[in-house]
């Protein structure tokens, strides 16, 4: 059972004399205990609703069309709280924040319902078989999975949880029941790439189709690891080596399946100082949020835009703040605008991340204090253009609590916040 907390007015929920506070137990006899089910069930344009209002047990019949919301609202979108991830994985970057951020930087989830609603990756360690079951049923697809490794002894290692391993076995269940899966392995120098890496790539093409996409990403490594399982980063040699077999495996399965399934994170390229594939190579950029392709996406995005673009004379003057693995690229692009237009003036900045150790160098994970500490007094012209990543969801501070307006008054400079996986938004904003 859920509370509802209040009714839409002149919805059918209303007309049928459903209130806010009364309790939402059943829709077509199927029990109500989250979002998912809510969803689910209430498609139907016919609907029987049992609920409980001040202690008594209700039952009513809704009709309504397949385009009318049925007019509940209730307290958050998952109806209850998050799932708390059970493990304590050696790479866990959670574990690696510093002290005295906002509390909910330190929150680990590992929701099934949030994969489904957000794109968040699952461990499956903390599914019940009832949950399984539920996607197959609702056919909840696609699913994103956080495998790391197929070696089943290995994941419990890894994960330092006893069921890590056997719960593997869910990825075949879902897979020969039509469920399309997503996967990521967080690769760490030495124990889950090399020999453990092709056994985990043979594994998970087996399951092809239901398997759509397997994402090689690197550890991330803070200098906050006092305590912590010892991790060394990747270097130009292993990340080649990362990049070696996937391309194998890839190539492999473009030859069986029509598709090369598996990829590396562009930053295995980068650190292994190799030229990143082209636009074809990643098919239909499946994995972007994992930062599988993005390099090309973006660059293609904007070099395209900018074709398209006519000098209208226009003088502008503006900035550009970035990490320091995007900084090469977004200083390209800048300068074939500047080249392009000679009446555009573009700075673009680079910040370090002395936050969290300069090994770290998305722009993901970038500062309101550095930003602030490495561009104070530097020439930001009319406006200083940055990436959404650097913020929260809601838009409004970075990572260590530093506001936006924070950032403009200390900097003296209006901040502009575009879409960090979009070329055309970076230009749109500097032709803005």
């Amino acid at each position: 059972m859920v509370e509802i907390k209040s009714v839409l007015r002149k919805s059918p929920a209303e007309k049928a004399g459903i209130k806010g506070g009364d309790l939402l137990l059943k829709v077509n006899s199927h029990e109500i205990n989250d979002f998912l089910d809510y969803q689910f069930y209430v498609e139907e344009s016919l609907l029987t609703i049992e609920y409980e209002h001040k202690g008594k047990v209700k039952t009513v019949r809704v009709k309504k069309s397949e385009y009318d919301d049925l007019g509940l609202e209730f307290e958050s979108y998952l109806m209850d709280k998050e799932r708390r991830c059970k493990n304590k994985c050696i790479f866990c970057f959670i574990d690696q924040n510093p002290k005295g951020m906002r509390e909910s930087i330190y929150f680990k989830d590992d929701d099934s319902r949030l994969s489904f609603l957000f794109g968040n990756y699952i461990t499956l360690t903390n599914l019940t078989e009832r949950d399984v079951e539920r996607i197959i049923e609702m056919h909840i697809t696609p699913v994103n999975i956080s495998v790391h490794t197929m070696n089943k002894e290995l994941r419990v290692k890894m994960m330092k949880n006893k069921n890590a391993g056997e719960c593997l076995d869910i990825i075949g269940h879902l897979a020969e029941n039509g469920i399309e899966i997503n996967t990521q392995l967080v690769l760490c120098p030495g124990i889950n790439d090399g020999e453990e890496l092709k056994y985990s790539l043979e594994k998970l093409g087996e399951l092809y189709p239901g398997v759509q996409s397997i994402a090689a990403v690197p550890v991330g490594v803070t200098k906050h690891r006092d305590g912590l399982f010892p991790m060394p980063e990747y270097t130009k040699e292993t990340a080649a080596e990362v990049i070696d077999i996937i391309t194998e495996f890839g190539d492999k399965f473009k030859e069986k399946h029509g598709t090369r399934l598996c990829y590396a994170a562009d930053e295995f390229y980068l650190k292994a100082e190799r030229e990143l594939p082209d636009a074809d190579y990643y098919e239909s950029y499946c994995q972007l949020e994992n930062g599988v392709g993005m390099w090309t996406s973006f660059k293609d995005e904007f070099m395209s835009g900018l074709y398209d673009i006519e000098d209208d004379g226009a003088e502008r003057e503006l900035s550009v703040a970035t990490g320091e693995a995007a900084f090469p690229l977004i200083k390209e692009l800048c300068d074939e605008v500047t080249k392009k237009y000679p009446n555009t003036k573009i700075n673009v900045y680079k910040i370090e991340n002395d936050f969290f150790g300069h090994s770290v160098t998305v722009a993901g994970l970038v500062t309101g204090k550095d930003l602030i500490n490495q561009l104070k007094g530097k020439e930001l012209f009319e406006k200083l253009i940055i990436p959404d990543v650097m913020l929260r969801s809601e838009g409004d501070l970075f990572l260590d609590n530093v506001s936006v307006e924070e950032v403009e008054e200390a900097l003296s400079v209006p901040l502009d916040i575009t879409f960090s996986a979009d070329g055309y938004d970076l230009l749109d904003k500097i032709f803005a």
